[in-house]
């Protein structure tokens, strides 16, 4: 039990330093579209790059709101390989988009963290709450 009390406030932090992380994209995103728009870019083709972005952001905040549920409601607070799942892909996102906003890159590159860092732990987390609430099973 002394590993799941210590894995909950990790699981916590980690997920809380991605969404500051996510927040901070939103206010510094100038930059990562320019870095995969060519030299001489139309502002056409910036508004494009720029609304992609900004709707990747907006699905992963989505998404946070999707897992904190699960995660203060109970479903998923105590379950040990959700909390393992969920602390090393917000770890990777934390430690990759920090990578992400300080050498600015192409925003095509979001999207692979975005897939595997946001979409997998609340694909999960949504699994766990219809396990839970729909099948009426206990939470582990």
């Amino acid at each position: 039990m002394a590993v799941i009390s210590s894995l909950v406030p990790a699981r916590f932090l980690t997920i809380t330093s991605h969404l500051v992380i996510v927040i901070t994209i939103f206010w510094s995103r100038d930059n990562n579209v320019k870095a995969g728009l060519p030299l001489d870019f139309s502002q056409e083709q910036y508004d494009k790059e720029d609304a992609n972005l900004v709707v990747g952001l907006s699905v992963t905040l989505g998404l946070f709101a999707i897992e904190l549920g699960g995660f203060f409601s109970g479903v998923s607070m105590f379950n040990c390989s959700q909390g393992l799942l969920s602390l090393a892909v917000h770890c990777s996102a934390s430690v990759s988009l920090s990578f992400f906003v300080f050498q600015q890159w192409e925003c095509q590159t979001y999207w692979v963290i975005f897939s595997i860092c946001s979409v997998l732990p609340a694909l999960v987390e949504i699994m766990l709450c219809i396990a839970v609430f729909g099948m009426k099973k206990k939470p582990l």
